[in-house]
């Protein structure tokens, strides 16, 4: 619980009330308005909740002023240069880095949970063979909870442990197989011999039909994709998570409400966004002309994948994943692929460009992840489902940190009501 270090003073009316100012380990203070109604009668108004806390937590921290994310106080760049995903995951769940056994543990739990039930096999066949892959991810996700009874009891502290192992594991089995469906081709069952990441591209890109090696470099820039996106504080979609969470709803209807909140092209979907401005753009001789939009201000064209509506500054998962295209695009080559070339002179111009740096529109995660997943394959409809994936852990591990608040309470957000006050019916023949 943050200490409570001074008052603030609100008056209303000529009538002062003290509101207690809450100091956190790091970042600006909290006024708690928590009692507010029951002493002045009235509430306040923040659309959007921009200026209003909704939770305590330990788990991310970030300084959007100065480029900084940390998870349970280590940056982000040095979980993503020295770490992987799977020991990112033990250290948002348990709050630690995992001991050399610990670890091992875990991602033994992890790999031996990656398979999902047979049943659910024909669950996937109900959909439209041109479903959208999120829609079918938000289908079967929930659909889970019909399945694995023995995870479902959110007041058991066994049951959640099994059903965060369960969502985390399952995950890339799930995108893997909903990818695999779009596509019309069979699913491949997941690999004990493989790690996390190389185990979901083996499940994306391998067929029965012939044997499929994982390059390491793929295997890593995935890994590293997954990290920069585990988790992102309170966001709209892990806010989508606790608010399900709140209500007592079982862990994979709330993972299920927080994919079909990332589903939205404002939050989950900026990188398909960004690589449809690239399909736009078209060829590299086009840029000049699409630069000049974007700095019209009476231009509605807005590049995507430039800037960040948290980070004022850099984005310190970009610097990261700027390492990892370029190590990709070289294995890959972009000779030959006009959208990635069109990619890297739209890099080159922003970051050399004094508009742009003025303006602080570097190149964000989502620009690059978008660049490393066009040139592994991945079609624009896959790039949704693989930030939910990664974020999965993110969701489980703040859902976890709810249920073990002593101060959770169901969410239930107040409004200001501007429309018509109480009325008297009059029946139809006189209307």
């Amino acid at each position: 619980m943050a200490e409570n270090t001074r008052n603030a003073t609100l008056t209303i009316d000529g009538t002062s009330y003290e509101l207690p100012i809450l100091s956190p380990s790091q970042g600006p203070d909290v006024i708690d308005i928590r009692k507010l109604y029951g002493q002045a009668g009235v509430f306040t108004y923040d659309p959007g909740f921009t200026s209003t806390a909704s939770c305590d937590s330990t788990i991310t921290y970030i300084d959007g002023d100065k480029g900084e994310l940390q998870h349970r106080g280590y940056s982000i760049e040095d979980l993503a240069e020295n770490s992987h995903y799977l020991e990112v995951c033990y250290l948002l769940l348990y709050g630690n880095l995992p001991s050399k056994e610990e670890l091992e543990e875990f991602e033994t739990t992890i790999t031996r949970h990656t398979m999902i039930h047979e049943q659910m096999h024909m669950f996937f066949r109900g959909f439209r063979r041109d479903s959208h892959p999120m829609a079918t991810m938000v289908g079967v996700v929930g659909a889970m909870s019909a399945f694995y009874h023995d995870s479902t009891d959110v007041n058991d502290e066994r049951q959640r442990e099994i059903a965060s192992h369960r969502l985390i594991a399952k995950m890339p089995t799930i995108a893997a197989m909903a990818y695999k469906y779009s596509i019309g081709q069979p699913f491949v069952y997941p690999r004990n011999d493989l790690d996390y990441a190389a185990n979901f591209i083996h499940m994306c890109f391998s067929v029965p039909a012939e044997e499929y090696k994982v390059d390491p470099i793929l295997a890593r820039a995935m890994d590293r994709i997954f990290t920069l996106h585990a988790d992102h504080e309170q966001n709209a979609s892990t806010s989508t998570v606790r608010l399900a969470s709140s209500s007592g709803a079982n862990p994979f209807a709330c993972i299920a409400a927080g994919i079909a909140c990332l589903w939205g092209p404002a939050h989950g979907g900026a990188n398909q966004a960004c690589l449809e401005m690239l399909k736009e753009i078209g060829t590299v001789d086009r840029i000049p002309e699409f630069i000049a939009r974007a700095k019209d201000k009476n231009d509605p064209f807005r590049l995507m994948g430039f800037g960040h509506r948290v980070y004022k500054n850099m984005d310190p998962r970009a610097t990261v994943m700027k390492q990892s295209a370029d190590e990709v695009l070289e294995l890959l080559g972009v000779e030959n692929n006009p959208l990635l070339q069109v990619a890297k002179e739209l890099e080159h111009i922003a970051l050399n460009d004094p508009y742009f740096k003025e303006k602080k529109l570097f190149p964000n995660v989502d620009f690059y992840s978008g660049i490393i997943l066009e040139a592994m394959g991945f079609p624009t409809s896959m790039f949704t489902p693989i930030f939910a994936l990664s974020r999965t852990v993110g969701w489980i591990s703040q859902w976890k940190e709810q249920l073990g608040d002593p101060q959770m309470k169901i969410g239930r957000p107040r409004q200001l009501f501007l429309g018509e006050t109480q009325r008297k019916y009059v029946p139809v023949e006189e209307r």
